[in-house]
């Protein structure tokens, strides 16, 4: 769900590097979610966290905790860190919307956030066969319900977690379902095929995530949906370029069709006005989501979801910079930088005053 996002956690400034950026900071792009700069305030954010969510909220030394937290559940599982492609993020975007929550959701989210990675290990693992892949997801099917003699020693905290939010297995047979997808299929001819994907690998996290979060409204399961719709579009567009070099196309070939620009152009790597439109095309439907997402977000779940808005609105100026930069997806590989994160984050937790 690697991207070039990745980097320290958001509050361990260097004092030098700091103050250059002071002296040479380039306002971020700026979306109708973003109304304030609360940049080079990071002790602002804490107390604000503390004080509006009513629980303790990571520390400077508690970054450098749970930056690591989920490399250390892995080299428990015995499997090889590798990044994501679920989320595409694991030290930026992630760990940085879960400055919101307490201690044991931070940590129950952590260990859920491992599997997920742990699952698309398996799928990205170049020294695996298709059929080793395959028995290894189906290995963890049988996992998430039953212990088993030869389970990896990460899936009773797996399971730990389905019982603790009383969570159906088949919420977590989705996201390998999701995973699997990647072993066989490289075109997608109709979104209505992509949304199976994107289902699967992105709301299907989302559900999950909203039961650890803590949700009162069920009307927040159709937000988890929207979202996860929206942050992996967000992600496909992003990630054009690094995708053809797996010999991946997420892109419809009915939206390529629509804008007459053949895969022989995108596996050239062909920018021109088709491909502008085409890729306008996907952010569109992208914003849509995000547009969904905050129609059904329930007032009374505002502040249980506010790591979820976190991520939504990093990903919106996301979107934004790859818009006004005219989707130059081939050639660069677009992020936030961590003050503009921050500035998101503030503006996020300031909403819940």
């Amino acid at each position: 769900m690697v991207s070039s996002d990745r980097g320290d956690p958001l509050f361990l400034f260097d004092g030098g590097r700091r103050n250059r950026a002071r002296r040479h900071r380039r306002p971020p792009d700026r979306d109708d979610n973003l109304e304030i700069d609360l940049r080079f305030r990071p002790w602002l954010y804490h107390r604000l966290a503390t004080c509006l969510l009513g629980v303790p909220v990571p520390s400077g030394r508690d970054w450098t905790c749970l930056s690591t937290g989920v490399d250390r559940i892995l080299k428990r599982s015995e499997h090889r860190v590798n990044a994501a492609r679920i989320t595409r993020s694991s030290k930026s975007n992630l760990a940085l919307a879960f400055i919101s929550l307490g201690r044991e959701r931070r940590r129950d989210i952590t260990t859920f956030y491992a599997f997920c990675r742990v699952i698309d290990d398996i799928a990205d693992d170049v020294d695996l066969s298709v059929e080793e892949k395959r028995r290894r997801l189906s290995d963890w099917r049988d996992w998430l319900r039953t212990p088993r003699p030869n389970e990896s020693s990460f899936a009773a905290d797996v399971r730990n977690l389905i019982t603790k939010y009383a969570l159906a297995p088949e919420m977590l047979e989705e996201i390998i379902a999701g995973v699997e997808m990647d072993l066989s299929i490289k075109r997608y001819q109709t979104f209505e095929e992509l949304r199976v994907y994107c289902y699967r690998v992105a709301s299907a996290v989302g559900l999950v995530s909203i039961e650890i979060f803590g949700y009162r409204n069920a009307a927040c399961k159709e937000y988890a949906i929207e979202l996860g719709l929206a942050l992996q579009m967000t992600n496909i567009i992003r990630d054009v370029g690094k995708d053809l070099r797996a010999d991946r196309i997420y892109l419809p070939q009915e939206d390529l069709a629509r804008f007459n620009y053949s895969e022989k152009e995108l596996q050239d790597r062909q920018y021109n006005e088709r491909f502008v439109r085409l890729m306008q095309f996907e952010a569109d439907r992208a914003r849509e989501f995000f547009a969904r997402a905050a129609g059904t977000l329930p007032a009374d779940d505002r502040k249980s979801m506010v790591a979820a808005e976190i991520m939504a609105s990093i990903y919106r100026g996301l979107l934004r910079r790859m818009e006004l930069d005219k989707f130059r997806v081939f050639e660069k590989e677009y992020s936030l930088n961590k003050l503009e994160k921050a500035g998101r984050i503030g503006a996020q937790l300031l909403k819940l005053f």
